[in-house]
């Protein structure tokens, strides 16, 4: 791609599914990160991963893995093994190594991001601040990380408290609705959520916030 070409935002479900973080550093270790708290399926491929790993054992999340453990193999990448996974991830932070990476995972259809070089990705990681099912996304199509992350910390401050349940309490009454045989279109959510849902979800009155028509 090429820097500032606009990007489709998705939603992906990786929970369950295949994926490869290629590198043992510290970016690596981020990205290995965010690929477990949604549950994927990760295999770890570095001849050294010792930062990584540290870097996952230290902040909980290795003890918090939900579902299949991390796969971590100590051997340098092998040409073409991109193509068995659903979504690659490249951060060794070696030219040459992430754009053979990046090439193998294009030629087999497989999305691929490569840490900080947009040119060899087919998506883009934006800086994200999460709020139980809530996700706040921010990107600039690659043209600055920073700021995407700067903009994130500002927004997420500025968020207000009690979203993780309001998504909860909301997923609840989207259900409702269809069991009623009701289209999810047919409520005006707008109307909710402009009233007093939020402040009450927010003082714990969980039960008066499920009365609200």
């Amino acid at each position: 791609m090429a820097i500032g070409d606009p990007v489709y935002p998705v939603g992906l479900l990786v929970a369950g599914r295949r994926c490869l973080v290629v590198g043992g550093g510290s970016v690596a270790g981020r990205k290995t990160r965010s690929l477990l708290e949604c549950r994927a399926s990760v295999t770890l491929v570095a001849p050294e991963a010792h930062k990584a790993l540290g870097m996952l054992s230290a902040d909980g999340t290795i003890a918090g893995i939900v579902g299949a453990p991390i796969d971590v193999q100590l051997r340098p990448y092998e040409p073409g093994e991109a193509a068995t996974y659903r979504l690659v991830v490249t951060a060794t932070g070696i030219a040459e190594v992430d754009a053979a990476v990046a090439a193998d995972a294009e030629r087999a259809g497989v999305w691929v991001n490569s840490a900080d070089d947009a040119r060899n990705c087919t998506f883009l990681l934006p800086a994200v601040e999460r709020r139980g099912t809530l996700s706040v996304a921010v990107s600039t199509a690659g043209a600055s990380p920073a700021l995407a992350s700067w903009l994130k910390r500002r927004i997420a401050r500025s968020l207000p408290t009690g979203l993780d349940q309001l998504a909860e309490l909301l997923e609840e009454a989207r259900g409702i609705v269809k069991q009623q045989g009701r289209s999810t279109e047919s409520v005006n959510w707008d109307h909710l959520l402009d009233g007093a849902l939020l402040d009450l979800v927010a003082a714990g009155e969980i039960e008066e916030a499920r009365t609200r028509r």
